[in-house]
């Protein structure tokens, strides 16, 4: 598994018994899919790698200071590579952004790169790693970040907790130390307790044995149609 759990796991409306999918007509319940169409298809087999290209020319941007005479020769080259991706942009529902649960992050490359490690009602459990391009200053990650691989990490707990897609109400992140870049990291997200639709995440971010930092959150999850 990278960017899900395997199998039966990864499927929060199990019911609808469409786990895999790449059809454009697939329904969806107010702003998100009635079920999760997970693929490792779309994109092509060279997607990841193209993800990660991408990822490689952020965390260099990050980080370099271009002549004029190369900042302007690579507007130019971003320009037509733009316009080439112009021609295939598709809705969110069939991007394979987002649902190539075969890549890290399933392949949304608005996210931290991390790989799940394991997965199912009682949480989930990954290992999570900060790129350059995350630097908040002083070598280390920016809290923003964190955050979002919190938020991402803490919904699917709440997800494959309630079978259901759910929505963050409040995430209160607690940074109790540094998190390094370019280190692998533990991330762990699990339901602590369930109120009707309420579902109460907790959430830890470990270098090893030290606490980098943990969450406070609530999920809630949504009725069919809600957005």
């Amino acid at each position: 598994m990278k960017g899900a759990p395997a199998g039966d796991n990864w499927t929060p409306a199990a019911e609808s018994g469409h786990a895999e999918s790449g059809h454009a007509e697939s329904g969806h319940a107010g702003g998100f899919r009635a079920q999760v169409d997970i693929t490792t298809e779309r994109g092509g087999p060279r997607y990841g790698e193209l993800v990660e290209q991408v990822r490689t020319l952020m965390d260099k941007m990050r980080y370099a200071s271009p002549t004029p005479e190369l900042a302007a020769e690579m507007i130019d080259e971003l320009k037509e590579f733009n316009a080439k991706l112009d021609t295939m942009l598709v809705d969110e529902w069939t991007s394979p952004s987002g649902t190539r649960v075969d890549l890290p992050s399933r392949g949304n490359i608005t996210l931290p790169p991390y790989e799940v490690t394991a997965g199912g009602e009682d949480g989930v459990t990954a290992t999570v790693e900060f790129r350059r391009f995350h630097l908040g200053g002083n070598g280390v990650a920016h809290g923003g970040h964190v955050a979002v691989a919190f938020d991402d990490l803490g919904g699917m707990a709440a997800a494959l907790n309630v079978h259901g897609i759910c929505r963050t109400a409040y995430l209160t992140v607690s940074y109790r130390s540094l998190t390094p870049l370019q280190t692998p990291l533990t991330m762990k997200t699990w339901v602590d307790k369930r109120d009707g639709r309420k579902m109460f995440v907790k959430g830890t971010l470990h270098d090893g044995d030290r606490l980098c930092a943990d969450i406070d959150a609530l999920f809630i999850a949504l009725r069919p149609g809600q957005a």
